[in-house]
């Protein structure tokens, strides 16, 4: 009987981190990576973006593990989602362990979960229907793996995030002999890293963007805001060291920044050139401006909401102003353009400088097309999936792979959910399963759907109008006049008129709502959103939420109170 293998992307396809991939041979799913991605701007209030499990969920007894290529929330980042009140073993580098615990500690129902296995690149785990190996790659995090799964119809290999750096350090370098191994034997399917399939020319080398922030702190007197991603381990070692050698010192902002800090330190993938170089936060206004550097990652390692604090002056601790210089160095992704302006713009404000690494130099920790080539040449698949990176750079990607002389034939621009069957025919795409975005939203789950986020949308667009009314439905008729009540819509003081006729509307519109033999209350509230609707829009152009508060009273009641009361009062 023919084998056939499922291969099912969650997450990372025409879009910017969430990656999440499944590979289903017969009764066992094999997870690679489970992250999440922040929100774009229309996503308003919303923290994170996590894949959907339903699928998993349904076939939980199937999965034999998760393997994670890295420790970078699009990779570590939706565990505590996906394994809460579940065992399922999860294997890693020994610092992408670590982060992942740290990851999952933060979460009650996945505080206590240990089922962790720390691998490396000559591990290999023996499953059923399948053997899992791992190959060590460069990025911007030590312990960067690619991910083997050698299977009866030939290798299924993912890449992660990765890039050729020559210059590299050994904690950092790219196992090119285990990468020939692997393609002299046949790889039926490449999911390859497409986040940087645009970039022609090469990216600098981690040697280069080292010797530019020490340049950058030494041509600058007064004090350095650094903004990083906090797992970005190679970047906050090229702070310390330019912070050493200019005679500054680091501070570090959130415990979270401190935990991954210590962390690597413990495991020695970070190095501090002197015991002192870190100072505590409560004793930054012991230095003077020019002595110190700050590090900001931001809540969950993302700092451009963390900067807008501090330019606005909302941050307890850190607050920018005249002669501070903010040094981003992060490499912020198309869809967060408009938040890293607007971010810029507070900054100047404030009285800040700002200076980015990417408008000097190219700094990517992803493949640019020859990276993506030479892993086509060195691998040789029959068929290529590009991921990670929006539409338009999954098929710069299969350009690219087309170029090295790969059929377009076989190479799957596919999206979340779609299903890649592999036989011994070869591949094609099948039904596919759900696998939308769960949206995450302080504790809820989930829980925040289109219709919400309209909602939101609308609201801080064009605002909020109440319309609160008493009514004797028995006896028809308004008991107190309505009141309207508006926010973020127009100023009220300036616009009585239409406040008095927003008023009349309202009760006419309950008045012959009233007089209907066939009461609804359904019916009444969507006649006061119409009629209203339609009444602001023709004054102002604008939709605004219109909320109907509509009370019922017994007016029979209160005649028979206030009767009551007035009695008391006689006989006092």
């Amino acid at each position: 009987m023919s084998q056939t293998i499922k291969v099912i992307p969650f997450g990372g396809l025409r879009e910017n981190g969430k990656n999440m991939y499944a590979v289903e041979i017969d009764n066992e799913i094999f997870v690679l990576d489970c992250g999440l991605k922040y929100p774009e701007n229309e996503l308003l209030g919303i923290d994170v973006v996590i894949p959907d499990f339903s699928y998993l969920e349904e076939n939980i007894d199937k999965v034999v593990g998760i393997f994670l290529t890295h420790g970078h929330a699009d990779a570590i980042g939706a565990l505590p989602y996906f394994l809460k009140d579940r065992d399922i073993p999860v294997f890693g580098s020994k610092l992408t362990v670590e982060l992942a615990k740290i990851n999952t500690e933060r979460d009650p129902l996945t505080k206590k979960f240990d089922d962790f296995h720390v691998v490396n690149e000559k591990t290999a785990i023996d499953f059923e229907q399948a053997t899992v190996s791992f190959f060590k790659t460069t990025h911007s995090i030590p312990g960067s793996f690619g991910i083997v799964i050698k299977t009866s119809l030939g290798q299924i290999v993912y890449t992660g995030d990765f890039k050729f750096d020559q210059s590299a350090t050994p904690m950092y370098q790219t196992d090119f002999a285990r990468l020939t191994e692997i393609g002299k034997q046949d790889v039926a399917l490449l999911l390859s890293d497409s986040a940087s399939a645009e970039s022609v020319g090469p990216s600098v080398s981690e040697l280069e963007i080292s010797r530019y922030v020490e340049e950058t702190f030494n041509f600058h007197d007064g004090r350095i805001i650094v903004a990083s991603v906090a797992s970005n381990i190679v970047r906050i070692q090229q702070v310390i060291n330019a912070a050493y050698k200019t005679g500054r010192k680091v501070v570090l902002t959130g415990r979270d920044l401190e935990r991954i800090v210590r962390t690597a330190m413990r495991l020695h993938y970070l190095e501090f050139p002197a015991k002192d170089i870190l100072v505590p936060i409560k004793d930054m206004k012991k230095y003077e401006d020019s002595q110190l550097v700050i590090l900001e990652t931001g809540r969950m390692g993302e700092p451009l909401k963390a900067l807008q604090k501090m330019a606005q002056k909302r941050n307890r601790n850190v607050r920018i102003h005249e002669g501070d210089l903010v040094f981003i160095t992060t490499t912020p992704s198309y869809a967060m353009e408009t938040n890293v302006a607007r971010t810029k713009d507070m900054i100047y404000r404030a009285g800040g400088e700002v200076k980015a690494i990417s408008d000097d130099l190219h700094a990517s920790g992803h493949a640019n097309k020859n990276d993506l080539q030479l892993m086509i040449n060195l691998l040789h698949p029959k068929n290529l999936l590009p991921v990670q990176g929006e539409y338009r750079l999954m098929d710069a990607h299969a350009e690219i792979a087309h170029e090295t002389g790969l059929p377009y034939k076989n190479i799957f621009l596919a999206q979340n959910g779609d299903v890649l069957s592999l036989t011994e025919v070869g591949i094609n795409l099948g039904q596919s399963v759900d696998a939308g975005n769960v949206m995450i939203d302080g504790s809820g789950v989930g829980d925040i759907g289109n219709i919400v986020l309209r909602d939101r949308k609308v609201l801080s667009e064009d605002g909020i109008f109440v319309a609160v009314v008493t009514i004797d439905r028995k006896n028809k008729k308004i008991v107190a006049k309505p009141k309207v009540i508006t926010r973020g819509f127009v100023y009220i003081k300036a616009n009585r008129d239409l406040m008095a006729e927003s008023i009349e509307i309202v009760s006419q519109t309950i008045q012959n709502n009233l007089d209907n033999k066939e009461f609804d209350w359904s019916t009444l509230k969507q006649d006061v959103r119409e009629d209203l609707g339609k009444f602001l829009y023709e004054q102002t152009h604008r939709h605004p939420v219109i909320l109907p508060v509509i009370m019922e009273v017994n007016q029979n009641k209160i005649r028979s109170q206030n009767h009551s009361r007035a009695k008391r009062a006689s006989n006092q």
